[in-house]
């Protein structure tokens, strides 16, 4: 792409977002991209609505940087769900394909391969200076945001300008976002008996992805096979109920929710419940979670053995198949699930489930 059409199509992307802004002004830009045909970092790198500049450098390098600007929010999000975090940076491990954060806030699961764009991004403030908001934006190949770093008033925001000399890239060009091929891992298990026996042969959660890769189907699809001893579908307000409870009893949860190349975790309690139109909040001090429990085509309950008993959770999926969000109670390795949090989700349940008591 050269520079004469790459300014074009900077022109015509910024000409594009101003007249949709100007039609429908609450908007996000990740629905706006779509409206567009164009893809969310396309929008960042041309200056729709924001100012950007492009960060050079592995997806690692950046990443093992960012602990710099100490307190801070992190959102991880997917179609239908949002996922918001506050807190530091704390034991980042970001040297191989797949990384770690394991603070006692920011908690996440990074698949650096997906990683391939990434911004600094300023937004709003106008000639005064004022209300300035500050970001990090990571992108996957096709222009999906994979995760974002925003500052708050607590952050070290003297950082900031450090962190763009050591890793601002020469020029802020449009990237060439790629689609990725559709799943191609079968969608309806073709040896389901075989599979239950994989299933209760589990000694660990971190078991379940290989047992799918092994055999070759999408994880729905294992889910409808097993049986719903180990894997039911429960009723569509389940998650409703089981944050609602949860808030009750003061019973600390996990909540997983995942983009193409990170999983963010909050793990605690919840309180401040809100339903707003089609979307399902928490809105507590330091986690938010969005939820458009319109999009929730399937809720289940699942339930896998391991080495120190049975762990449940609640997963909810979209009319596509694609996981949306899981929900655990708050476990070590080497303790037992919490008996409050497995009684709530076995009375979200018609049948009982594998190991269930009496």
């Amino acid at each position: 792409m050269n520079a004469i059409n790459t300014a074009e199509l900077r022109s015509t992307l910024r000409a594009s977002h101003a007249a949709l802004c100007e039609q429908e002004p609450k908007l996000r830009l990740r629905d706006i991209a779509r409206r567009l045909n164009a893809s969310e970092a396309e929008l960042v790198a041309a200056g729709c609505g924001v100012d950007s500049v492009a960060l050079a450098g592995t997806p690692q390098e950046l990443f093992r940087d960012l602990p710099g600007f100490g307190r801070v929010m992190v959102l991880t999000r997917n179609d239908w769900c949002v996922h918001e975090r506050h807190g530091e940076y704390e034991k980042v491990e970001a040297e191989k394909a797949i990384g770690l954060v394991l603070g006692s806030d920011i908690d996440l699961r990074m698949f650096f391969n997906y990683w391939q764009f990434a911004y600094a991004v300023t937004e709003g403030g106008g000639d005064s200076g004022k209300d300035v908001r500050r970001s990090i934006q990571f992108f996957a190949a096709d222009g999906e945001a994979v995760h974002k770093v925003y500052l708050t008033s607590q952050s070290n925001t003297d950082y900031w300008d450090r962190y763009l000399e050591t890793h601002k890239a020469a020029e802020t060009t449009l990237p060439a976002v790629v689609p990725y091929p559709p799943e191609s891992a079968a969608r309806h298990a073709a040896a389901p008996a075989a599979l239950r026996s994989a299933w209760l042969a589990l000694t660990d959660t971190h078991g379940f992805f290989p047992m799918l890769r092994k055999f070759d189907i999408q994880r729905l699809g294992a889910l409808e096979a097993v049986g719903p001893d180990l894997a039911q579908q429960v009723a569509s307000d389940a998650v409703q109920t089981m944050l609602n409870s949860a808030a009750a009893q003061e019973l600390p949860i996990m909540c997983f929710v995942g983009s193409r190349g990170m999983v963010q975790i909050h793990s605690g309690p919840v309180r401040k419940l809100m339903r707003t139109g089609p979307w399902f909040n928490v809105l507590d001090p330091d986690f938010n979670l969005h939820l458009n429990t319109t999009a929730v085509a399937s809720s289940w309950v699942v339930n896998k053995p391991t080495s120190d008993g049975w762990v449940t959770s609640l997963e909810l999926y979209s009319e596509t198949g694609e996981l949306i969000v899981q929900f655990f109670g708050v476990r070590k390795p080497g303790i037992p699930e919490d008996r409050a949090w497995r009684a709530l989700l076995e009375s979200l349940c018609s049948t009982p489930l594998a190991g269930q008591s009496a």
